[in-house]
């Protein structure tokens, strides 16, 4: 009876084992695939990795040989080509945020801009005997003829159309605007052509700048609406608020700035700094001769990172800064007269 009840329990024990031979295996090819499948993504993100840090290295190199180029050219006064040798520094920058680490980014951006107020201020350096003898001549005219008293103006800068805006801690006077309230300011293609801009403590004004500066500084402006062309370089937004911008350059920085709106093409990325409530939409105005300015500038038309917004003062990568927004669709300009 022993055999006989042992009997019909061999063959549910050999095909017990024989279904999990066949499982076995299964589990094993699946679970070596997914191993496989796990090393594979190791591998190419190492190769990704050691491609980010060649082309790295690569940038450093090239931008160090840059920088020191303009430097050079800074120095001996060479100041087109210095500007031109900018220009392309900028490109480079611009051209390679996409593999750069934030901390990389930043230190261009950093030594762009300060090449860029060298270059400013070696503009100014260069140019003081000619404006001191363009004002000796408007005092020698003046005892001529009667109606010269009139130079208390210069002064007054939304005055006669002149455009000229102190420079900082009481420099050369740079093109721009400073001081107005309640009032329309405009310059056009031949006043800003490869100039450096500087709008400042402007109150409650509406502010065109149609043509073609080499940089823009908007600094403590309050409810003022500023239009402007196409900027070759950089564009610097400082101290504002309740303010409208409409701006087109390569690189945007933005500092201690609330409530503004900023209608903005930029090739590089937007930068934030000690900002709050600040809007982007894509840059939409335009005017006769816009394209011109656009060609002049260097700036590709097709190339627009305006939703693209680092902010500095905000390091969380998986929640967005609450310090900037996009402005709806529905709610952007459209017409801008």
């Amino acid at each position: 009876e022993a055999a006989a009840v042992g009997a019909p329990l061999q063959p549910e024990v050999s095909a017990g084992s024989a279904a999990s031979a066949v499982v076995l295996p299964e589990r094993l090819q699946r679970r070596e695939a997914e191993r496989q499948q796990g090393v594979q993504r190791q591998r190419q993100k190492k190769e990704a990795q050691v491609v980010k840090e060649e082309q790295s290295e690569f940038f450093l190199a090239a931008f160090a040989r840059e920088r020191e180029a303009v430097e050079a050219l800074l120095a001996a006064g060479t100041l087109e080509e210095a500007a031109a040798r900018l220009q392309a520094l900028q490109k480079l920058l611009t051209g390679s945020v996409r593999f750069l680490a934030p901390y990389e980014v930043r230190q261009g951006q950093e030594t762009v801009a300060r090449l860029q107020g060298d270059l400013a201020a070696r503009r100014q350096q260069l140019q003081p005997k000619k404006k001191f003898a363009f004002r000796t001549l408007k005092k020698e005219a003046a005892p001529g003829s009667a109606p010269r008293p009139a130079e208390p103006t210069p002064p007054a800068p939304a005055a006669p159309g002149l455009g000229l805006a102190e420079g900082e801690s009481g420099g050369p006077p740079l093109c721009g605007f400073s001081g107005a309230q309640d009032e329309e300011l405009e310059l056009g293609p031949a006043e800003l052509l490869q100039q450096d801009v500087l709008l400042s403590e402007l109150r409650g004004c509406r502010v065109r700048l149609r043509g073609n500066p080499n940089t823009l500084r908007v600094r403590d402006c309050r409810d003022c609406t500023v239009l402007c062309g196409p900027v070759s370089t950089s564009v610097l937004v400082d101290g504002c608020s309740g303010c409208l911008l409409a701006l087109a350059c390569q690189q945007l920085r933005t500092h201690r700035t609330r409530d503004c709106r900023v209608y903005v093409q930029v090739t590089s990325r937007a930068v934030i700094e000690a900002c709050s409530e600040v809007s982007f939409a894509p840059y939409s105005w335009s005017y006769p001769g816009i394209e011109r300015d656009f060609e002049s500038s260097g700036l590709d038309r097709n190339s627009n990172n305006w939703n693209l917004v680092d902010d500095f003062d905000w390091l969380a990568t998986d929640k967005p800064s609450p310090n900037w927004s996009l402005i709806p669709e529905q709610e952007r300009i459209t017409c801008w007269d």
